[in-house]
């Protein structure tokens, strides 16, 4: 399993619609969190869609029984996440990835330096959809996230082969998934 360029990711998202809307170049030094393709990844915006997670209504979290309304809706260029707690948002980015290869997505730096972790897990082969992703905010101080500007860096590796069970062929819950996907059991 290889990692894979800059050149790769391009073609496949240019031929093959791996990643739409596609950025073909690092955009945003100095002005914004960077995003669009880099030499060994592509780094994901965030949408301007999220959801705030507060407590007041449960006093524990159940991932087979999460209530809608553990979540505030917010649209909007800055997303405040509340100290010590956490915020699920989508990508810009709609992606499609192929039955031979796995992505995995990793936080940037400008992000974790400050104590803003992004969690994502792997894009299995197959899969298809915006991401859904949970930023974390560790620090005991409000944190802001910006709309429409790189959250994390998306790497890609191509198996030899491809896997007996794709996730298109499983027909996986969070196949397809548009907007913010809550999780399901």
């Amino acid at each position: 399993m290889t990692i894979k360029s800059d050149k790769w990711i391009r073609k496949m998202a240019l031929e093959h619609g791996m990643i739409e809307p596609f950025i073909d170049r690092n955009v945003g030094k100095g002005e914004a969190v960077s995003f669009g393709l880099s030499s060994y990844g592509y780094d994901l915006r965030v949408a301007d869609e999220f959801k705030i997670f507060h407590n007041a209504l449960n006093s524990i979290i159940d991932p087979k029984q999460i209530d809608s309304n553990s979540f505030i809706d917010f649209k909007g260029d800055v997303c405040i996440i509340p100290p010590n707690s956490f915020a699920l948002a989508r990508s810009v980015e709609y992606f499609r990835i192929p039955e031979n290869v796995l992505a995995v997505c990793v936080g940037k730096s400008t992000y974790a330096r400050c104590g803003i972790i992004t969690n994502v897990t792997p894009f299995e082969p197959g899969w298809e959809g915006h991401v859904t992703l949970e930023i974390s905010n560790t620090t005991p101080l409000p944190a802001k996230i910006y709309a429409n500007e790189g959250l994390c860096q998306v790497l890609f590796f191509e198996s030899d082969e491809a896997c007996e069970v794709s996730y298109r062929a499983k027909q996986g819950k969070y196949q397809h998934q548009r907007g913010i996907t809550l999780p399901k059991v």
